[in-house]
This record gives C-alpha cells, structure tokens and sequence, in this order.
C-alpha cells in the first residue's frame, strides 16, 4: 500500500496546496488500499467513479487556488448518511435497493469543501450496537490483533466500519454517528479520535434516525487536528433541521494551542466502577498525570446520577426507535416482503419488519413499544426523562463550579473478540458505561487514543467538555494527545 495513505488530513492539506500531490493520486492511493483490505468488510458500497470526478474537481479548485481545508481530503461515509444515487441502507436488510434522491447535509457540506467519498462505510444495524456484529453486510474487523493471536477483533461500534477504515488507512477521515458512544468507543477500540459534538453542532437532517434526541454526527480521524478541521466543515446551522444550533461555527483549529495552564479538569469518583480492569484504572492515572503535568488542576467530582444513565438511555433510546423505525413498513421504500394469496396490509407490515429487521433492531422496537405502551409509559418512559434532567443537571452544576474539562476512561476494555458469547444483551449494554451520559446530557465529548494493554491493543481516554466549547475541548484533548505520544498502528495483515 501506499505511504501516501499514512497522511493525516492536515499534513495532506499542506501537500495539496503546495502541489507536492494531487488529489487524483491521493485519491487512487486510497482506492487501492479499500481494494486490498476486503477482509476487514469496513466499505459496503465503493464509490470509485464519484471519488475519482471529485477528485478531478479538487484539482481544479487547488489549480485555481479554491483550496478549502478538505479539499481533495479522501473520506468515508457511514452508512447511516443519505448521499444522493448511492444506496444507504443503515447497515438493513429493510432498506436493501434504497437510493435516496438527496444529500444529507453533513455530507453536502463536506462535499462543497472538496471532500472526496471513496464510499459508504458498513456499520451496526440502525446503529444499534457495540460490536458492528448486528450489521447486514457482516462483520466490520478491527485491523489490530491482539499478542500473537489471529482471532478476529470487534472495531466497537456502531460507527465500526468508520473507526476500521481510519485505523487501517483506506481513508483520511470519516464520518461517524453516536447515540450512546457510537463514535468514542470504536475510536478507542482501534486507536484513533473520535469526537461527540454538541447535540445540535451538525445538522441531523438526512441521517437516518435512530434515536432523534441523542444522535449527533461527528468525526473519526487519526489525530485531533484532523477532528477539528473536519467539525469545521460538518457544522453549522441547518434550517431543515429544528434541532440545529444557529450559532456561529468557530474556528477549531485555530484554537489548538496546546496550553491548558490554569484549566480545571473534573475527575467524576462515579466513574471509578466496581470490577474495572486495572489496565483501565492505571491509564486514567496516567491520563491525569499527564493533564496535570501540562498545567491544569485537577479536581474530584461528583456525579451522583450516573449509575442510573444505562437504565435510563436503554429506555429513552428503544422507546425512540420504536418510534422512528414504524415508518420502515415495505409500502413507500425499501424492502416488501413477498404476500400470500389472501393476505392484506397488516400482513404485508408483520412480514416485511419481521423479514427485514434484524435480532437486535427487533429486540429494542419491542422494548421501546412496551416502556410506551399504555400503563407502563410513566413506569419506565417518564420516569427515565426525568433521570435524564437529573444527569444533565449533575453536569450543569459541575461545570458551575469551574470545571472546565472531565476526564474519564472511554470504554471498560480493549477490544474484544468477535463472535464472542454474552449471557445477557445487558453485558453488552455495559460498553456504554462510561459514553451514554454525554449524549443524555446533549454535551461534547472526544476520545483520545492513550496506550496499550498487556496484549498490545489501543486504550482510549474520554474527556467531556462545556456545551459548545469543542475549540476548549479540542484544545485539551489535543494537550492530552502530545503527553500521550500514541503512535501506535497496527499491522497490515491483511
């Protein structure tokens, strides 16, 4: 494979602009390397011949000296995003043959800044999921292994396909959703960055809805600069979207100072969970050591609602898809299951959305329907929102108080196998522990890759910033990143 696929986004930039490379050649290095990396199943639907006119067009631009930050930067797009004539099916077999006649907005911005899509990426079924094992293209592999072991690894998910392609350079960047930790637990799963924006700082509209109050579009990148140029691109103001923010999209980038002298950074004892790995506990030491080490104070918090944010977002979350997915029903698009003689609409529903969703979609609709269900929707459905204001509230008042920054770990392992059997849905559940209150709460939140465990796989730590504040956040995780010194990537194997 090409060096050129080793690239960040920034130093990609610079080389574009001087005219040291050309988008073309980026481009066709990174096609070549999507091409040799089938076994890791991370693109789903390739698009050559769009990346190639793209990047035609970069070209040009950067001849003219058109040139914005992403202009001839090879990406990858989740599946989750509609782009105009190129199938987004969500990672479902209900949406098999969908070819939406419109771009999302996240994807139209980043195409007006020269972006090049060199495909769309392969994820858990409508997002749900923390393995990228739900999916109706099969398994994402993460590209590390772990000691001298060939099992395949989970890349986390559900932005699994994102967090691989990053992880195995087949592309610079991607585009990646979190709901409940979708993008800052396959980033700390294969050693790259992951950023959370505020709810609200992208635009939702023309991503496929999982859960509409807690979803948010977001970057995967290799490095925290490469974030912050891509957030630039993805935010701002959508009026087709009643819950984007109309405030003005600040230079991210631009504040990536490095100093952190004088900031607060807030350790939550919350976090600090019974039966943590030590590899875990001692990284978020280390990650300490190094913030303090850089300037910052740091101060223990508490955030007494926690321990009750899984319950509350594994009712919040289903009772949302319950909602969003009704309208998957085989009459307007997608698939139709094949009726009987006899049969009416009712069957054609009950067939279609048995045929066409997979376990987990259906095990989280017939949660969702039965916590709003009547008689059971103050039981469980109220009573949830209100833990949710409580949770918001906790961080409100940290936040109050001066803390400027908080440090948790981003996920309770390293990666683990594929395939790999849990007695109970909820141990699963349990990869979210330490993402779901961030998106409970609508607040920013980045992974930043941090070490290694014994077996030599990636650990990631999470900060949690001020809503709206992702240039402080940035600025802190990229701090973070330096005292880090994460150069680790792992072998082409593949």
């Amino acid at each position: 494979m090409s060096d050129l696929t080793d690239l960040t986004i920034a130093e990609a930039r610079g080389k574009l602009r001087a005219g040291e490379l050309s988008a073309g050649e980026l481009t066709e290095a990174c096609l070549g390397a999507v091409e040799a990396s089938g076994e890791l199943n991370a693109f789903v639907h390739k698009t050559p011949e769009i990346a190639r006119e793209q990047a035609a067009a970069a070209d040009a631009r950067l001849k003219a000296g058109d040139a914005p930050d992403l202009c001839g930067i090879p990406l990858g797009i989740k599946d989750l995003f509609c782009t105009k004539g190129v199938a987004s099916q969500a990672g479902s077999a209900i949406l098999d043959g969908f070819k939406p006649e419109y771009e999302s907005t996240v994807t139209r911005q980043l195409f007006e800044a020269g972006a090049v899509m060199l495909g769309k990426l392969n994820m858990d079924e409508f997002a749900m999921g923390s393995s990228n094992e739900t999916s109706t293209y099969g398994n994402v592999v993460n590209p590390w292994r772990a000691g001298n072991s060939e099992a395949a690894l989970t890349p986390g998910g559900s932005s699994g396909g994102s967090a691989s392609a990053v992880a195995a350079r087949l592309c610079l960047g991607a585009t990646g959703t979190d709901t409940g930790g979708s993008i800052r637990q396959p980033a700390a799963f294969v050693g790259i960055t992951g950023l959370k924006p505020t709810y609200g700082r992208c635009s939702r509209w023309g991503i496929v809805a999982f859960a509409s109050s807690l979803d948010q579009a977001g970057p995967m990148t290799k490095d925290v600069r490469d974030a912050a140029i891509m957030l630039g691109a993805m935010a701002g103001h959508d009026p087709m979207d009643s819950t984007s923010a109309d405030l003005a999209v600040p230079d991210f980038e631009a504040a990536l100072t490095g100093d952190i002298r004088g900031k607060v950074v807030g350790i939550p004892k919350e976090y600090r969970m019974e039966g943590m790995p030590q590899e875990i506990e001692d990284l978020w030491t280390r990650g300490k050591e190094m913030l303090r080490d850089a300037g910052a104070e740091l101060r223990d918090i508490s955030l007494p609602h926690t321990k009750y944010a899984l319950p509350a977002y594994y009712v919040i979350a289903p009772a949302e898809a319950s909602s969003n997915l009704a309208r998957y029903d085989g009459v307007r698009f997608g698939h139709r299951a094949k009726l009987s003689q006899g049969d009416g609409i009712t069957e054609m529903y009950e067939k279609t959305r048995a045929e066409g969703f997979g376990d987990e979609v259906k095990r989280r609709v017939m949660v969702g329907t039965y916590v709003l269900s009547a008689g059971f929707y103050d039981a469980y459905y109220n009573r949830a929102r209100k833990v949710r204001t409580l949770i918001k509230r906790d961080f409100e008042q940290a936040f109050d108080s001066g803390i400027d920054t908080i440090l948790t770990p981003a996920t309770p392992s390293a990666a683990f196998e594929l395939g790999q059997t849990f007695d109970d849905p909820v141990q699963m559940y349990l990869n979210d522990v330490f993402t779901v209150t961030v998106n409970l709460a609508g607040l920013p939140g980045i992974a930043v890759p941090a070490g290694l465990d014994s077996k030599g796989l990636p650990l990631g730590l999470q900060l949690i910033g001020r809503p709206w504040e992702e240039g402080d956040l940035l600025n802190t995780a990229y701090c973070l990143e330096r005292s880090a010194g994460f150069v680790e990537k792992p072998s082409r194997w593949w």
